[in-house]
């Protein structure tokens, strides 16, 4: 049975979906302690992780997923109010290397509920934050994608990524793939 999925702009309400699925997109979940910092990052209006960077994918009015994108040149702006969070809960500030730059409207984060994968939720959101990207006039859509995550590689080519180069982030190789806007 095909089920509807709804894409929707993110509400500071959403904070908790939001914080889980940035969680979901770097290895971690919800008793990590990173998620106090993205939850209260998601819950403000100028972050890096804040709800106004979210779309939110519904499932028969449930919440299934969510997606975090942005303006690359943005980055520097959006990340600076994670520093002194990660100080306070972490004791410590990891080197954080840009994952983005000018030029490229960033898609940072993806995660999609257990229960909800399967679904094409992944898709809808991808689909979705492109659409948003284009209308806003960017050129161009990126993101991040771990060497050993092929599975995730497989749906970003299949949704006209590609692979454009490597980006280091947290001391970590991964892969850069971009889409561009077609005429």
């Amino acid at each position: 049975m095909r089920r509807d999925i709804v894409v929707r702009p993110a509400k500071r309400e959403d904070a908790a979906t939001i914080a889980e699925a940035v969680c979901m997109a770097v290895g971690y979940d919800t008793t990590s302690p990173l998620f106090p910092v993205f939850l209260e990052l998601a819950g403000r209006e100028v972050a890096q992780y804040s709800y106004r960077n979210t779309l939110i994918a519904e499932v028969e009015g449930e919440i299934a997923g969510a997606i975090v994108s942005y303006d690359g040149a943005e980055l520097k702006e959006l990340r600076e109010p994670i520093y002194s969070l990660l100080k306070e809960h972490l004791g410590e500030v990891p080197h954080i290397e840009d994952e983005t730059e000018a030029g490229e409207y960033y898609f940072d984060s993806l995660g999609v509920l257990p229960a909800f994968r399967g679904m094409s939720v992944g898709t809808a959101l991808l689909n979705a934050a492109t659409e948003r990207a284009f209308a806003k006039g960017h050129e161009r859509v990126g993101l991040i994608v771990d060497y050993d995550n092929p599975d995730a590689e497989r749906l970003y080519t299949s949704l006209g990524f590609e692979r454009v180069g490597t980006k280091l982030f947290l001391g970590h190789e991964m892969w850069h793939m971009q889409k561009i806007k077609r005429l």
